[in-house]
This record gives C-alpha cells, structure tokens and sequence, in this order.
C-alpha cells in the first residue's frame, strides 16, 4: 500500500511543479496575466508539501527518486501541452529513470 500511495504522491507531485512552472511560464513568457503567475506560485507550494507526504521519511532519497519522476513527467507535459513527440533516445532515456526511480525508492532494504 505505501508503494501506490508513493506512487500517486510522485505523480501528483509532478503535475504540480511542472504545472505550477508551466503556468509561469505563460505568465511572464506569453504575457497570459497574473493569474497564471498566482496560480503557479499556488502549485509550486503545493508540490513542497506533496512532496513531504511520501511514506519514505528520508529527504535525499524521495527528491533523488522524484528527480527521475520529474523527467518523465516533464516530457509527457511537453507531450500533451506543446505538440513534442519525444524520439526513440527521449523514451530510453525516460525507461532509464523510471528503473532509477524503482531502485532508489522501492528496493528491498
């Protein structure tokens, strides 16, 4: 059960941060207005607490492990937002990180 939870929490995680620096983006870069910025900044805070909520207590390795998350979620947000089609290196490097994430956080100990 802690491994779904961690699970959801990773990708709720990264939906925030990458959503929250989306929506500044379009704020400062597309000049979409305040409440794109407002709304990031919301969703950037709300990551730092996700982020707490993993059921692993240990800081460096749910953000090492998140780090792989972040990449995956970064190109799959790239992928549905801005049109990218990712390439067959974009997809083995993400499988990559996906096996780190899976070795740092779910190993047996």
């Amino acid at each position: 059960m802690d491994t779904l939870k961690s699970i959801v929490l990773f990708a709720l995680a990264a939906v925030l941060e990458i959503g929250g620096a989306w929506l500044i983006w379009q704020g400062v870069r597309e000049h979409r207005g305040w409440l794109f910025l407002g709304a990031g900044v919301v969703a950037l805070g709300l990551y730092g607490f996700t982020a707490a909520l993993q059921p692993d207590g240990g800081f460096g390795r749910v953000l090492a492990a998140y780090g792989g998350v972040f990449i995956v979620g970064s190109l799959a947000w790239a992928m549905v937002a801005d049109g990218f089609r990712p390439d067959a290196w974009d997809l083995s490097g993400a499988l990559v990180c996906l096996v780190g994430v899976a070795l740092i956080m779910y190993a047996p100990r």
